[in-house]
C-alpha cells in the first residue's frame, strides 16, 4: 500500500536544530521529485524546500535558505529535512508530499500525495 509517513518533529529552542525524515513506500520512489511544505496555525501552508528525483537539484523558499537542507536515499526511500538555526518563525506543521510534475516545483498543485505531518515547535 502507498505510504508516506514523516517523524522526527518536536520542541527545540531558537537556534537548535532538528533532522525530519519522510518514508515512502508503495510506488517507484526514485522516480519523482519530492518536497517539503509547512502549515502554522492560523497561516496558510507555504513551500518550503524541494528536491528533484535524482537529487541533483534542490529548491528552498527564501525564509528557509542557508539554515534547512533537503536530501534523500532512494535505496531506502526516504527524504529527509535538516533544519538547523531554527526560529520561532519556523513553528508548523510539516508536511513531506510527491510531485507529480517534476523539475523542482513550489507550488501544491504539482505534488499529488502528502504525508500526515510532524509538528515543529520553536521557542524562544
Amino acid at each position: 500500500q502507498v505510504q508516506l509517513v514523516e517523524s522526527g518533529g518536536g520542541l527545540v529552542q531558537a537556534g537548535g536544530s532538528l533532522r525530519l525524515s519522510c518514508a515512502a513506500s508503495g510506488w517507484y520512489f526514485s522516480n519523482y521529485d519530492m518536497g517539503w511544505f509547512r502549515q502554522a496555525p492560523g497561516k496558510e501552508r507555504e513551500f518550503v524546500t524541494a528536491i528533484t528525483w535524482s537529487g541533483g537539484n534542490t529548491y528552498y523558499a527564501d525564509s528557509v535558505k542557508g539554515r534547512f537542507t533537503i536530501s534523500r536515499d532512494n535505496a531506502k526511500k526516504t527524504v529527509y529535512l535538516q533544519m538547523n538555526s531554527l526560529k520561532p518563525e519556523d513553528t508548523a506543521v510539516y508536511y513531506c508530499a510527491r510531485a507529480y510534475r517534476n523539475g523542482g516545483s513550489t507550488s501544491e498543485r504539482d505534488y499529488d500525495y502528502w504525508g500526515q505531518g510532524t509538528q515543529v515547535t520553536v521557542s524562544s
